[in-house]
């Protein structure tokens, strides 16, 4: 068994064990050493985001000083739902080894099958509309002439 996936499978057992969420574990690697740990603490924080890759990123990034993780590679029990997938995406991780697919994840009771179906078009799950666009354009107007601006 690959190093970094039984480390991410340790960190989800660290997670059940203490009651914190699903079986979802994830390790962050970078020049083949683990610099970000995480598992799922959705239950233990009472939020929906602290899901095992999200909080490997935090991990990460706190432990490097950066918000940027592109030379690192991402090992997760679970194939990364389309929020880590942002997240990971953002981060600019290049490359993810999952072990269980989206599959698996729904036959534990898992749900999410229901975004990939929104994403597809398919689902009509949330109601989201543009509003006071010329008021958030001068925002962003405003903060377009910020000399040295960092852009992420």
């Amino acid at each position: 068994m690959n190093n970094f996936m039984k480390e991410a499978i340790n960190e989800a057992y660290t997670g059940i064990n203490q009651g914190h969420g699903g079986p979802f574990g994830c390790v962050i690697v970078k020049n083949n050493k683990i610099i970000g740990k995480g598992h799922n603490r959705v239950l233990l924080r009472k939020d929906p985001t602290c899901h095992g890759e999200m909080e490997a990123i935090r991990n990460a990034c706190e432990n490097l000083g950066t918000f940027d993780l592109k030379d690192c590679e991402l090992y997760t029990t679970a194939e990364p739902c389309p929020m880590c997938l942002g997240a990971i995406l953002w981060a600019n991780i290049k490359k993810v080894y999952y072990g269980c697919n989206t599959k698996d994840t729904e036959n534990i009771g898992f749900r999410d099958d229901i975004f990939y179906k929104f994403l597809n078009g398919e689902g009509d799950i949330l109601d989201i509309s543009e509003s006071e666009r010329n008021s958030c354009l001068e925002l962003f107007d405003d903060y377009s002439k910020i000399e040295n601006r960092k852009i992420y």
